[in-house]
Parts: structure tokens; C-alpha cells; sequence
């Protein structure tokens, strides 16, 4: 089993590096990944997190079928909802997640990929919610947030034919922010992540807590909720970095406090 983790200058560095598979995911691989989460969102000198996926052909295949059929589990695991969680499946991570597609995309990897904040793309990758073709629906999120982020027609299309689209129409529509080569992908990650990084960690996680949340609340709520932070953060030692770096014409290097 190997889920690789890195951290350099506060940008955490996953990489599920099954290659051979098309870094499918068995029970194994899907708790390495839970626990790499479980530290992203825990540690403070984690301020983001880049995922992708080992070798030139795959980011993640989804699920490793074979590994799972013929798997009974026992009826009580449906209430086990704080178990094994994962980026798409209940865990709430607020520091920025970037993905670095880097090939095949669907499955599971495509509702790990609507789970993340950032995606840059190869010109090799393509994207599926390909579900129903094996006589199940897009879980982990696959039928809710692809709601949310495409137009209904095209979220429709992809989930009830099971068809992929390209990494360019994926760019069109919205559900990627770049395409790049194979090449510059890991680059073009890294520069997104050096410049989130950047940039102090409370309003970070601020600033994409109350932008998730505002998919579910009024805007006179969400305005509010956008006051109390603002006051907050005011008084927070980043805060006063932040003045005095200004005032001083200086980059400020920010302590997440």
C-alpha cells in the first residue's frame, strides 16, 4: 500500500502512487488516504494540500473493483458515518486543496477531484462519473456537488450516460482551471499552492469555510457569518503581521495565529 506524503513550506504534497492499477482504491489505499486527510486538517504547519496521482496515465481509477467484489459488509457499517472519512465523504478540511490531474479521472477520482478547491489538468486527462454503467450511482458526493458546479444540463449528461468528457471541455465548462502539459503539471500545482500558501493561514480557512457554507445559507446570514469572521480575524496576530508589513513595504510572514 503506498499513499505518499510530503510536506515542504507549508504545502502538504499527496500522491496516491498505485500506477499500475490506474491508482485505483482498495480498503487498504482508501484508509491510507483517510489518514493523510486526517493530518492535513490537524497539522498546523499544513496551510495547503496538493493530491494527484503516480505516473502519466491516471489520477485515480476510483474504486479497485476487483478488490471489492464479492465484499460483504455488515449492515451496522451504514451508521459508522464518522469512520474512514475521507475529502469527499464527511471530513471538513478548510485549508485550500489543489488537484493535479495528471490522466484518467473518474469514479471515485472524479468525486475526490469536485471535493477539491483548485484543478489543474494535463492535456491527457479525461473525467467520468461512469456509475451506472456498473449498475450504481456516483457516491461520495458524485451526485451532489456535481450539481453544484455545472450546469444542470451538462451535470445531467455526465451522470446518466456514465460518459467522459476531455480535459478542454472539462476547462469549458468550468470544472478544471487549467490545462497544461504533462510536464508542467507539477510545476503549475506547486506554483498554485506557493502562492495560496502565501497568504495568511486563518483567513484561508475562513475565507473557504464561509464560501462552502454559503452554498446553504441565506445571504443575509451569510453577510452576517462574514462580519463575526471579519472581527475576528482582526484581532488575530496575522492581522497585525500583515500592518506592519505593509507599512514596512515587505513580504509578511504569516504564523497562522
Amino acid at each position: 500500500m503506498s499513499i505518499d506524503f510530503a510536506v515542504e513550506d507549508g504545502v502538504a504534497t499527496i500522491t496516491i502512487n498505485r500506477p499500475e492499477r490506474r491508482n485505483a482504491l482498495d480498503a487498504e489505499h482508501y484508509d491510507g488516504l483517510s489518514r493523510c486527510w486526517t493530518q492535513v486538517r490537524d497539522d498546523p504547519a499544513i496551510n495547503v494540500a496538493v493530491i494527484t496521482g503516480a505516473g502519466d496515465k491516471a489520477f485515480c481509477a476510483g474504486a479497485d473493483i476487483k478488490s471489492w467484489v464479492g465484499r460483504e459488509a455488515e449492515l451496522a457499517e451504514l451508521w459508522l458515518t464518522q469512520k474512514g472519512q475521507l475529502l469527499n465523504r464527511g471530513l471538513e478540511i478548510w485549508k485550500p486543496v489543489i488537484a493535479a490531474v495528471n490522466g484518467v479521472c473518474v469514479g471515485g477520482g472524479m468525486t475526490l477531484l469536485l471535493a477539491t478547491d483548485i484543478r489543474v489538468a494535463s492535456e491527457n486527462a479525461i473525467f467520468s462519473l461512469a456509475e451506472v454503467k456498473r449498475g450504481i450511482i456516483a457516491a461520495n458526493g458524485g451526485t451532489q456537488r456535481i450539481m453544484q458546479q455545472l450546469p444542470y444540463a451538462i451535470a445531467m449528461e455526465m451522470l446518466l450516460t456514465g460518459d467522459s468528457i476531455d480535459a478542454q471541455t472539462a476547462l469549458r465548462w468550468g470544472l478544471i482551471n487549467k490545462v497544461v502539459t504533462l510536464a508542467e503539471l507539477p510545476d503549475v500545482a506547486k506554483e498554485y499552492a506557493d502562492r495560496i500558501a502565501a497568504n495568511a493561514p486563518l483567513a484561508l480557512q475562513a475565507a473557504k469555510e464561509l464560501a462552502i457554507r454559503s452554498r446553504h445559507m441565506d445571504i443575509a446570514t451569510g453577510l452576517r457569518m462574514e462580519q463575526l469572521t471579519n472581527r475576528i480575524l482582526h484581532h488575530s496576530e496575522d492581522t497585525k503581521i500583515a500592518k506592519a508589513a505593509f507599512a514596512e513595504k515587505r513580504k509578511p510572514k504569516f504564523t497562522g495565529r
